[in-house]
Parts: structure tokens; C-alpha cells; sequence
């Protein structure tokens, strides 16, 4: 499967009575965005505003990160099941605003949805200080359920996403990259001599607010299934949950997963890539031991020698991250974890709620209990209130002048386990 992903590079976001790109700005009709978002029943309030990197705002608490985007040609539409049709997409061109992303806030949904810092120290630790940001605003009516409010606060984002990528449509791309996996067979027999690699991607699905969409559907109630690396460059993975935000998968992050693009990138240079296996992480016994089983056979099947295995979450995701890598290495496939800690504010307890001496080769990407102080901004777009009851957060996080004391795991993206963040290591 084959797909051109045009890449136009936004620098400034303004309002105007047009919505267009013109030149490297993107121009947004706020009345019309608002019109559109608003037509949710569930949705009472609807604002827009716009957050740009290096100024003094702070969003929270942030639910979901979007990249507007627009299929150009080939099959089907972006986030197919729930803006368009359940049809294989993947394949053809997508246009994209490339700096450009739609944040979504309002009053909190549960309690694990985190911050935004355009600047200071928060902006250090979030990926998403250095996009242009258009911000939906949107609160929910009276009396309606936590899972309706989600609901509601995911379509507006999709919406606005939906709505600000037709901007693109028909803009020429600055840059074109090019996206192609081969059949299986066909793949595999022109570069026999490279090392086969799969890709298993751990998907949030605990239920409660934990909840990703696989063309629609809630992945709890899937068995792992093979995916090609392009489909989830046109949104076939929407993320519905609320899980920390420092090691949440936003919707952004799918659409941008950094391990795919590094091994679309090496594929028929060092190694072969033979595809993703998408699995979920749910709370049994039984369906953990059913889809890491699952998972390891469709690796197997792929004939890869090796894999790596990205997890969504922590603690009990855990257990499912352990469980595919012993059974992926029993099956004699090297296996590489992409994971992130929870190891203490001090970070001398144990790191991760399961463990096994085959797990011997582990990216961190970083201990989400260290603690910062966010520094007062100028403006706030959401509600900071929440501060001290969001995972992360605790009584008196809130200080008197605007400051802010959190772990990191407040933080959208701090320590994302597909490692697109922005901590690193260093050797003293």
C-alpha cells in the first residue's frame, strides 16, 4: 500500500472571514468553525481560540491533540467510522497542515487529562509548545454522562479537524513524502537478505474513559488484528481516552507515530519491515493471556525475527507489555519495549508493575513522578482549578499566584511511549 502525504508547513494561524491557507499562514472563519462544531446536542458552550508557541498561555485540562488533515485521492476519508465511512484508507494522497494542530479542553472529563504550556518550564516537556494551536473550547450540557461528554468533546475535535484540513485540499504541498509497504510475499522476497521487523502496537482499552478506535470501533472489543503502517497516517486510530496525559496517545500521536516513520524510513536500507499488530490492553486475566497470544502468532506469522513492542499507559498495561515480550521471545523473536516509569518522585521504586528477565532490551522514556513547578502565565484557556485533582496533580498543586507543582505525568506527551517527547538521556 502507497501513500503521498503532502506536507504544508503552517508558521502563524490567524482569524479571518475565509477559512484558507495562504502562503505559509492558515486563516480560520471562527463563527463558521463554531457553527460546525456546535451541532453536538451534548455540547452547550463552544469557543475557539488560537495558542502560538512562545506565548504566555496555558491549556488545561487538554483531552485530546489533533492534526488537521485531507484525503486528496485514494479510498475512503480521514478517521474513517466516525467522520467517514468504515473504508480501508492508507493509501492515495493526504494533505496536511504540518504545524498546525487542534487542542481540545472544556471542563475535565474524568480526572487523567493534562496541560499545555506555550512557554517556560512546562513547554520543555511537551511536544505540542511548538504547534500552532487551535483551541476548542467546548463544555458540555447539564446531566449528561462522563462517557457522553467524552464522546461529544472527541467528535468536536475530529469536527474541527475534519473541517480545518479542507483548507488543504487543493493547496500545492511544500513537501511530498512517500509511504509504501508491499505485500507480504512480494515484500519480504525483495529484501530476503535484511532482518524482518514487526511492529506491535499496544492500544489503550481498560474501558472507564480508556477507551481508542480502530476504524470505529472500541479496540477492547477487537482481537489483534494486522494493520498496514499507512492506515493510521489517515486517522484510522482515534484516540477516546483519559488515561495520564504524559504517556496518553492523543490522536496526533497516531497520526504522527514516530516508530512507524523510523521504520518506513530504514525499510530496504538495514532492515525489513513487515507490518504493525495492533492490540489492545484490557483488564482480565483471560483477555490478556487471549491477546498476547494472538499477538505473538500474527508476528510469528509475518515470519519477523524481530519486533518491537510500544505500550499505551501504566500498571496494569503493564502486565500485557510483559506478557508479549516473554511469549514474542519464546518464539525465539528478539523484542525491544518502548515504555516509560513510574519509579517514585525520588525514582527508586521498582519502575513498571510487571517485569521478567527476557524483557532485557527497554526505551525508556522517562520517570513520570518527577516533579516541576509551571510558572504563572498570562492566560489561561480552559479551567486551572483542576490542577489539583488531575493525575499528576494533588491538594495545593494550584498556588496562590498561578504556579503550578506537578509530576510530569500532568503534562500532555512528557513521557509518550511511541518516544515522541522530548527528555533524552545523557552519560556523565
Amino acid at each position: 500500500m502507497r501513500l503521498e502525504l503532502g506536507n504544508i508547513f503552517i508558521e502563524d494561524i490567524q482569524f479571518g472571514p475565509e477559512t484558507k491557507v495562504d502562503g505559509s499562514t492558515l486563516y480560520v472563519n471562527r463563527e463558521e468553525l463554531i457553527e460546525h462544531i456546535k451541532s453536538d446536542e451534548n455540547i452547550d458552550v463552544v469557543n475557539v481560540e488560537l495558542a502560538h508557541p512562545g506565548e504566555s498561555i496555558r491549556i488545561m485540562p487538554v483531552k485530546d491533540v489533533i492534526e488537521p488533515r485531507v484525503k486528496v485521492e485514494g479510498s475512503g476519508g480521514l478517521f474513517p467510522g466516525f467522520i467517514n465511512k468504515a473504508e480501508q484508507v492508507g493509501s492515495g494522497r493526504t494533505n496536511i497542515l504540518k504545524g498546525a494542530a487542534v487542542v481540545t479542553t472544556g471542563k475535565i472529563v474524568g480526572f487523567q487529562e493534562g496541560i499545555i504550556d506555550m512557554t517556560g518550564t512546562g513547554s520543555h516537556y511537551t511536544p505540542f509548545s511548538k504547534t500552532h494551536n487551535i483551541v476548542v473550547v467546548a463544555d458540555p450540557k447539564k446531566g449528561i454522562s462522563q462517557k457522553e461528554h467524552e464522546t461529544a468533546l472527541r467528535m468536536a475535535g475530529l469536527k474541527a479537524a475534519t473541517y480545518l484540513g479542507e483548507a488543504a485540499r487543493d493547496v500545492e504541498p511544500d513537501e511530498i513524502v512517500e509511504r509504501e509497504l508491499l505485500p507480504l510475499q512480494e515484500n519480504t522476497g525483495r529484501y530476503r537478505d535484511l532482518p524482518k521487523v514487526a511492529y506491535v502496537y499496544m492500544l489503550q482499552s481498560q474501558g472507564l474513559l480508556h477507551d481508542t478506535y480502530f476504524y470505529g470501533i472500541d479496540v477492547k472489543k477487537k482481537l489483534p488484528t494486522l494493520m498496514y503502517p499507512t492506515e493510521t497516517m489517515d486517522g484510522a486510530i482515534v484516540s477516546g481516552n483519559c488515561v495520564s496525559a504524559c504517556d496518553k496517545n492523543t490522536t496526533y500521536h497516531h497520526q504522527n507515530n514516530p516508530i512507524i516513520e523510523d521504520l518506513m524510513d530504514r525499510h530496504g536500507k538495514d532492515l525489513c519491515f513487515v507490518g504493525c499488530v495492533i492490540t489492545n490492553e484490557n483488564v482480565t486475566l483471560q483477555d490478556k493471556e487471549r491477546s498476547s497470544d494472538m499477538a505473538t502468532k500474527l508476528v510469528e506469522f509475518l515470519g519477523a525475527e524481530g519486533a518491537i513492542v510500544s505500550e499505551e499507559g501504566f500498571g496494569n498495561p503493564d502486565t500485557d507489555l510483559i506478557m508479549n515480550c516473554t511469549k514474542l521471545e519464546d518464539r525465539g523473536i528478539k523484542t525491544v519495549l518502548v515504555t516509560d516509569e513510574y519509579a517514585g518522585r525520588d525514582g527508586a521504586s521498582q519502575s513498571l508493575a510487571d517485569a521478567d528477565p527476557k524483557a532485557n532490551a527497554v526505551v525508556t522514556a522517562g520517570n513520570a513522578n518527577a516533579v516541576v513547578t509551571l510558572p504563572p502565565l498570562k492566560k489561561v484557556i480552559g479551567y486551572e482549578r483542576v490542577a489539583d485533582m488531575i493525575a499528576g496533580g494533588f491538594d495545593g498543586s494550584l498556588e496562590e499566584y498561578g504556579s503550578i507543582s506537578v509530576e510530569i505525568q500532568a503534562i500532555i506527551g512528557s513521557t509518550n511511549e511511541l518516544g515522541f517527547n522530548k527528555m533524552t538521556a545523557r552519560t556523565y
